[in-house]
């Protein structure tokens, strides 16, 4: 018999103890009689008082007395009498213990208080508080999800979960019917980056994964160093994986010429390409665009949202995005649509082109290319993207069939290596010509930084720690001054919104406002800082 057992097992068969033995009658007796004895009655009535006193006795001494053996608590008493034959008092006992066990690990621990973060705030006036901008008349099917009402009711961390619901893994939480999705955050960096790595970490699990515990997968060219896996895993009670990147997808491949690369790389560090003369760059970029999804790792995820050493996360984020996204049946998910240096990849919208005349079965029927087409400039592709630092997408799309096409149709071009083809365009091409435009979801809500582009939601002083930014904030921020590309009529976001996030004030025109000096996107009707 266990100690637990056996300890049970004394608790009911030791002999009662009474916690109100019976006193004697004497006791009884004599303060009752004596208290009565002053509320006595005249002579005539000794009968009737005398009766009373007898009855006021009988009534104390049966207050007094001790309950029976039958009405002392048992856990019997709350098993159906058909059972209690068949169980012991060990074995009700141990069940009792296991169902206790079970409601304290189901409790969020003492820890999980430490995180709670208490906003008190003045409410503000907003129609829009999920801070939702979609593109102007985007394609929806008839029975398409509402992303406002899904934000509605599992905001406020619905989903989130505690110590006690990773015991139940993938079973309905808590009254929730659809299953927690198969995602993690996944991060391409180096040892030498570790507390770059750690600064972002540190604020994406305080600001929303210590609520979620969705796990963290680490790739690197070459094996983690044992302080680098001690001091992430320390800064998580998520699961982490430590994995290598496959050697033939971080080297050179049998069909490029090794001289022209270097050329290139020459050259494109002499007209001052951002990173254009780092090989690793090449390989990082060629392995965001098409391998990283590949990774025997990743085959046990369907979501993914990249972090990038030394970014920052502004927002407390109350509601699981990787549940939001696969609801509301989204592929890819953004933060920043901005410009890119067309110096970097100058032949890759005349690749496209020849992937969509080979392959226009490929295209999806909902697809809209128009936003990416400058009709001012031989509607050649304008250079806008979707900045991948940030992104939050479908690993199921990218091992499509479309999207896998399209970039073997790149890679055998050998625009990585002979130009510096980035990540970054890559994914919005793909996505623009793959995934209609209602299957694309902007995050506004979520503050974000890398290097000098920010983004920051209006009308969030109430769980944002940054200044608000104008919705055209980054635009051409990765264009160096010397560049000479033309730049669209409009800026990247705008393009993507449509409607009339592209509407100017009366009066004003893009050539006055660049007489004046000024770069001539200032005169756009919203701003994206009002409360909309």
């Amino acid at each position: 018999m266990g100690f637990l057992e056996s300890t049970v097992w004394k608790l009911f068969n030791s002999p009662p103890r009474d916690a109100f033995p019976p006193r004697s009658p004497k006791l009884l007796e004599t303060p009752l009689r004596s208290s009565t004895a002053k509320f006595s009655l005249p002579n005539g009535d000794s009968s009737s008082s005398s009766s009373s006193s007898s009855s006021s006795l009988s009534s104390a001494s049966t207050f007094w007395q001790s309950p029976s053996p039958l009405q002392r608590w048992s856990p019997n008493r709350y098993i159906p009498s058909k059972y209690r034959s068949a169980l012991s008092k060990s074995q009700i006992a141990v069940l009792v213990c296991f169902f206790l066990a079970l409601l304290v690990w189901t409790l969020p621990p003492p820890a999980a208080w430490r995180h709670q973060v208490l906003h008190i705030s003045v409410p503000q006036v907003a129609t829009n508080p999920y801070q939702i901008l979609r593109p102007s008349s985007p394609t929806v099917k008839k029975h398409a999800p509402d992303p406002m009402r899904w934000l509605e009711n599992s905001s406020n961390n619905r989903h989130s979960i505690s110590s006690g619901s990773r015991l139940l893994g993938d079973v309905y939480h808590l009254g929730h019917p659809s299953p927690r999705p198969r995602a993690a955050l996944i991060s391409l960096v180096r040892n030498s980056e570790l507390p770059g790595l750690m600064q972002s970490m540190r604020q994406l699990e305080f600001h929303w994964n210590h609520k979620y515990q969705y796990p963290w997968v680490f790739f690197n060219d070459e094996p983690f160093s044992e302080e680098f896996r001690l001091a992430t895993q320390n800064l998580t009670s998520a699961k982490c994986y430590y994995e290598v990147v496959a050697k033939e997808h971080w080297s050179l491949p049998d069909w490029i010429d090794e001289g022209r690369f270097m050329n290139s790389l020459e050259y494109l560090g002499a007209i001052g390409v951002g990173k254009g003369w780092m090989i690793s760059y090449r390989h990082m970029c060629r392995w965001n665009s098409g391998f990283f999804y590949k990774h025997p790792r990743l085959k046990e995820f369907d979501w993914y949202w990249r972090v990038e050493p030394d970014v920052h996360f502004f927002c407390d984020i109350d509601y699981d995005v990787f549940r939001f996204m696969r609801d509301n049946n989204m592929k890819y998910g953004f933060n920043m649509n901005i410009l890119d240096d067309a110096r970097s990849f100058p032949s890759l919208w005349s690749r496209t082109r020849s992937f969509i005349n080979a392959h226009p079965e490929l295209i999806h029927p909902d697809a809209d290319l128009d936003w990416l087409l400058d009709p001012h400039n031989s509607g050649d592709y304008n250079n806008c993207q979707f900045f991948s630092n940030f992104e939050i997408g479908d690993l199921n799309y990218f091992r499509g069939e479309a999207n896998e096409k399209y970039f073997d149709w790149l890679d055998r071009g050998g625009g990585f290596f002979y130009e510096r083809f980035g990540d970054a365009p890559i994914h919005t091409l793909s996505v623009a010509m793959f995934v209609p435009k209602s299957e694309i979801w902007f995050f506004r809500d979520i503050g974000y930084q890398h290097d000098i582009n920010r983004h920051c939601p209006p009308n969030s002083a109430h769980r944002c720690n940054c200044e608000p930014t104008s919705i055209d904030e980054n635009f051409y921020k990765l264009v160096p001054f010397e560049s000479p590309q033309k730049k669209p009529s409009d800026t990247c976001i705008r393009q993507f919104l449509g409607g009339d996030w592209t509407h100017t004030k009366a009066g004003w025109s893009q050539e006055g406002e660049r007489a004046f000096g000024g770069d001539g996107y200032h005169g756009y009707a919203r701003n994206g800082l009002e409360a909309s």
